[in-house]
């Protein structure tokens, strides 16, 4: 058994003659009496304490830490405690991704994990919780593919955490969880006659942005961001090097996803289903 369990009501002492008794302790019929205590990993000691008539609990509980142990499933009490609100806090500001890419992560996370998972204690997660949260979720968010993108981020933070000694595995893993499902639906591109109903119904100065977008594949944050020096009017060609990404202080200029500079060809004339340009 790993470590000891101390009787914190009596003592042993030992007399003149070598023979040894318990007497009581100064503690004795006060406070919790059993302290089981271990030594970690780390060197420092460990313990936890019981009251009267629960001794039992105290070496089954040593025991089992004797078996986290052994099969590398240990995990320190104190790192167990922290909640999942605290760590998903500490790992979102310690992202070093694109800025644009940690915002919305952080929303999910923030929106849809934390107010239903952030009170629990890491070391206490089980799949039934991670269920159990999947299913309110499904009805909070109707979008399969948008839950999978935040079961994904949840996953994520607990496999950090799992690395960092928080809990001994992710519960996201387990076989009875199952993921929300990945978007499958194909993308259905508008017809021509909605889309110059649209441009149509624009004030002219936004109706450019249909044109890049319809006619060119651009982004939106791409379409916000494309300076007029970058499109070469003669060879029809744009030069896609930046775009405009939302964050918590505003809006701000970047390069494109995952800096992707690259060129677009560009109609020189648009023509309506009609055939006037």
């Amino acid at each position: 058994m790993a470590g000891h369990v101390q009787d914190r009501w009596y003592k042993t002492e030992t007399d003149a003659n070598g023979k040894t008794t318990r007497t009581r302790s100064d503690r004795y019929g006060t406070g919790l009496r059993y302290r089981a205590r271990y030594v970690g990993p780390d060197g420092t000691e460990k313990s936890k304490s019981y009251p009267d008539g629960q001794k039992r609990l105290a070496e089954k509980w040593l025991s089992k830490i004797e078996a986290d142990m052994d099969s590398g499933n240990y995990v320190d009490p104190a790192a167990g405690r922290t909640t999942f609100g605290q760590y998903a806090e500490k790992w979102l500001n310690t992202q070093s991704t694109d800025l644009t890419t940690r915002e919305t992560v952080t929303s999910t996370v923030r929106g849809h994990a934390i107010p239903y998972l952030g009170s629990r204690p890491l070391g206490s997660f089980k799949p039934e919780h991670i269920r159990d949260w999947l299913s309110e979720l499904e009805r909070a968010v109707p979008a399969t593919s948008y839950r999978r993108v935040i079961y994904n981020n949840v996953s994520t933070i607990l496999n950090a955490a799992v690395d960092d000694g928080h809990l001994p595995k992710n519960p996201c893993r387990a076989q009875s969880v199952r993921p929300p499902a990945a978007g499958t639906g194909r993308v259905v591109p508008w017809t021509a006659e909605r889309v110059f109903g649209v441009r149509e119904a624009l004030p002219e100065r936004f109706r450019a942005a249909v044109d890049l977008g319809a006619g060119c594949g651009l982004r939106q944050g791409e379409i916000f961001g494309l300076p007029v020096d970058e499109i070469d009017f003669e060879s029809g060609w744009l030069h896609i090097v930046n775009q405009v990404k939302v964050t918590t202080d505003g809006l701000v200029f970047g390069p494109p996803k995952r800096d992707k500079l690259r060129d677009v060809p560009c109609p020189i004339v648009w023509r309506t289903p009609s055939g006037s340009t």
